[in-house]
């Protein structure tokens, strides 16, 4: 699985969840963290890099864990790995207009994930009949990064994301960031009981064993311990500090550099992550 950050491990809680007997092997790529404000051409350079990476370590599958990603580079990564299942997030449009009873279904994402043909595709797909509020969340990422979940900074910024889209009529939400749903209980929060709110990370970790098992490539039940290893292309015990924060997991992580200027290959690091002082 690879985000651009701490984001995706909402999608890694649900696939351990789900599919217990599974190993992992997670990429952060904070040293770009957010995706969300670069150019498509550095996100499929990046996604392609880490996809070559993944693909070395031996996954049987990858998990495109951010929506920007997957907006963007989820094409060109099945044409580079033909023989690898390779899923992605989209939008969770479809749920959301089953739910919705207003008629208007709120998106929150980065400008490159409405940008993408991905989301465009979705929503003509799924909502010719539900009026789509499309609201750019610019910051809500690096502040889950930053573990800043609760407070009044955080409160302040999602009140300028929900509230057009419940002024809009919106009654039902889709968090179409991996990131969004650790702030999950303070949108509930702020937008009342009415509304519904739709993390699409439990359909995803449902699809994958789904595509594990068309394939028989499912790890057997009860045979030995699964393994789960984490990477980052920036300071390990940073992330380490965000994953026990946002999950209360102890990831140890390895470090990842990119090799070139042009961001074209990841190599590991000398050493794990460390204990260190400072800010997070």
């Amino acid at each position: 699985m690879f985000d651009s950050g701490v984001g995706g491990l909402s999608v890694w809680r649900e696939l351990v969840a789900q599919l217990p007997a599974e190993s992992t092997v997670y990429v952060a790529d904070r040293a770009h963290v957010p995706y969300g404000n670069r150019s498509s051409a550095e996100i499929r350079r990046f996604s392609e890099a880490i996809a070559d990476f993944l693909v070395a370590e031996g996954c049987k599958a990858i998990v495109v864990a951010c929506n920007t990603a997957s907006a963007v580079a989820l094409h060109g990564l099945r044409e580079r790995f033909p023989g690898v299942p390779i899923l992605g997030l989209e939008p969770a449009v479809k749920p959301a207009v089953s739910l919705t009873r207003s008629g208007v279904v709120g998106v929150m994402a980065t400008p490159a994930t409405f940008q993408g043909r991905l989301y465009r595709a979705t929503v003509g797909r799924h909502a010719a009949d539900v009026r789509v509020v499309e609201q750019v969340c610019i910051g809500l990422a690096d502040l889950v990064e930053r573990g800043e979940l609760e407070g009044p900074g955080c409160e302040a910024l999602l009140q300028g994301f929900v509230g057009p889209m419940l002024a809009a009529g919106a009654d039902t939400i889709v968090l179409g960031c991996t990131h969004y749903p650790f702030v999950i209980e303070a949108i509930r929060r702020l937008a009342g009981p009415a509304l519904e709110v739709v993390d699409p990370a439990p359909a995803v970790a449902r699809h994958l064993g789904q595509v594990l098992r068309h394939f028989a490539l499912e790890a057997p039940a009860g045979v030995g311990f699964p393994r789960h290893r984490f990477f980052t292309s920036a300071e390990p015990a940073c992330f380490d500090r965000a994953a026990g924060r946002l999950l209360g997991l102890h990831a140890s992580s390895e470090g990842l550099l990119w090799r070139d200027s042009e961001r074209q290959a990841l190599i590991r690091e000398a050493q794990h992550s460390r204990p260190a002082a400072g800010a997070f």
